[in-house]
């Protein structure tokens, strides 16, 4: 199948704005309803704009709960560093993960090699970024959470699997010929090329993973894993996240060793937390439709706004009582 015609019929490749574009015109409503182009910012009061955008990751790194996140450095976009030195006073060594303090949807996250990578990263990025150390935990997950702020206890709403850009060698074909085999894989060819010899013949049987991170835009599967909502997994991460003052929306992605171990609240790591922009990602699933995705999509939307109408109403009773 042509790459162009496969991205059309699978409706998560299509454009952002396009499928986004009725919740703008809902968004549209909720700014009317609240009288505020600002709404947004009640969703997740301790966040800048409730992370909606503008938002640094690092900033929200720090409102989690220490050792429950990678070991993470900022660094401004105009330092000079001497990276080798950096890593080594941290305790950190190559490979690490890269990413843009500000940003969404995975845009600008690279896993980096040695300093002459990161150099060229800062250079190309033109933003403050983070260095970060890599999980040791092999699976990731997308958790989507939300509490009414006038309710102790939230709700996850959606649990996304994800499936890392990995092929299995047969001892023949090239990394360049398996992955054209899928096309998922073929689209990530280009960005494969700076990293990787894609003329590498694979040992029969052996797995290569080339994106080990769950990124949607670097041909990871997202798979519906509500599934695997339980009471427990609820009640272990509804007390981890009440202890986020201002925090009522929005999606962890985490990696984990195992499923019985995330309910219980060990070998975790959230790698990321994301407010109001957040997306219940489980939607990409391939088997769930346009219609179902956006079912899902009014329905967290729904949820949001009632969280700010909440917020706003504690915030103007609060200002009354000052």
């Amino acid at each position: 199948m042509k790459l162009w015609l496969h991205k059309l019929l699978h409706w998560e490749y299509w454009p952002v704005n396009l499928v986004y574009f009725p919740s703008f015109i809902a968004w549209c409503w909720y700014a009317l309803k609240f009288r505020s182009l600002s709404f947004y910012a009640y969703a997740n009061p301790s966040i800048k704009n409730g992370g909606l955008y503008g938002d640094s990751k690092y900033e929200i790194y720090k409102l989690l709960p220490k050792g429950l996140y990678p070991y993470t450095l900022l660094i401004n976009k105009d330092a000079t560093v001497n990276f080798d030195l950096l890593l080594n006073e941290h305790s950190l060594s190559f490979p690490v993960i890269v990413k843009p303090d500000i940003g969404c949807r995975g845009v600008g996250v690279k896993k980096v090699f040695n300093n002459a990578e990161l150099c060229a990263y800062q250079h190309e990025i033109k933003a403050n970024f983070l260095i970060q150390e890599i999980s040791e935990y092999p699976n990731e997950l997308g958790l989507f959470y939300w509490r009414l702020p006038n309710q102790k206890q939230g709700k996850i709403s959606g649990i996304t699997l994800k499936k890392f850009l990995t092929v299995e060698g047969n001892g023949v074909h090239t990394l360049e010929e398996l992955l054209r085999k899928n096309p998922r894989y073929e689209l990530q060819l280009t960005k494969l090329k700076e990293h990787y010899d894609l003329k590498e013949i694979v040992p029969a049987g052996k797995q290569k993973c080339l994106v080990p991170f769950g990124n949607h835009n670097r041909g990871t599967e997202f798979t519906d894993g509500r599934i695997y909502i339980t009471n427990k997994l609820e009640q272990t991460f509804d007390a981890l996240l009440r202890e986020i003052p201002g925090f009522y929306y929005g999606r962890l992605d985490i990696r984990y060793t195992s499923l019985a171990d995330l309910e219980e609240g060990r070998n975790f790591s959230i790698i990321e937390l994301n407010g109001a922009k957040s997306e219940p990602t489980h939607i990409y699933d391939p088997a769930h439709s346009f219609v179902y995705g956006q079912r899902e999509i009014f329905k967290h939307q729904n949820i949001f706004q009632h969280i700010v109408k909440l917020n706003l109403s504690l915030s103007k009773t609060n200002q009354f009582n000052n």
